[in-house]
């Protein structure tokens, strides 16, 4: 299954995987509007529970204007990961250029209490080229 993620950080124990695609159907370049889903994977490698409690992204468009999003949790959860265990979720990125990258981190609570944050890694948003 890994290999459907072709994005992968790791910090410490713990591994974000992200596979990302480009939704034609929810896209409207004639408006200026072009749309991704990225899948997340989160998989704990490490000996104790981690709990993800905020995001922090960083959207960058094809003009280069970066957009910062923070907020609390994924897909409005704080999903609590077990060791060996993963998280998954999908998300969606609407961009006014057909490309872009979208980087981030999510900062983790362990089960000691300790506070840490966890990189995810840099990928690209591109629109395949409309021919014709």
């Amino acid at each position: 299954m890994k290999e459907l993620f072709e994005h992968v950080a790791e910090t410490g124990a713990i591994a974000v995987r992200v596979a990302v695609s480009y939704l034609p159907e929810q896209s409207e370049p004639e408006r200026g509007r072009w749309f991704w889903a990225y899948h997340v994977r989160i998989e704990n490698g490490g000996d104790q529970a981690i709990q993800l409690l905020t995001r922090h992204w960083i959207i960058t468009d094809g003009r280069g204007a970066r957009h910062s999003v923070e907020g609390e949790g994924v897909v409005g959860e704080q999903p609590r990961i077990e060791p060996g265990d993963s998280y998954d979720y999908v998300s969606g990125c609407p961009l006014a250029t057909p490309t872009g990258s979208m980087q981030g981190s999510y900062r983790m609570i362990a089960a000691d209490a300790s506070v840490f944050d966890v990189a995810i890694p840099k990928f690209a948003l591109v629109a395949p080229a409309v021919t014709g």
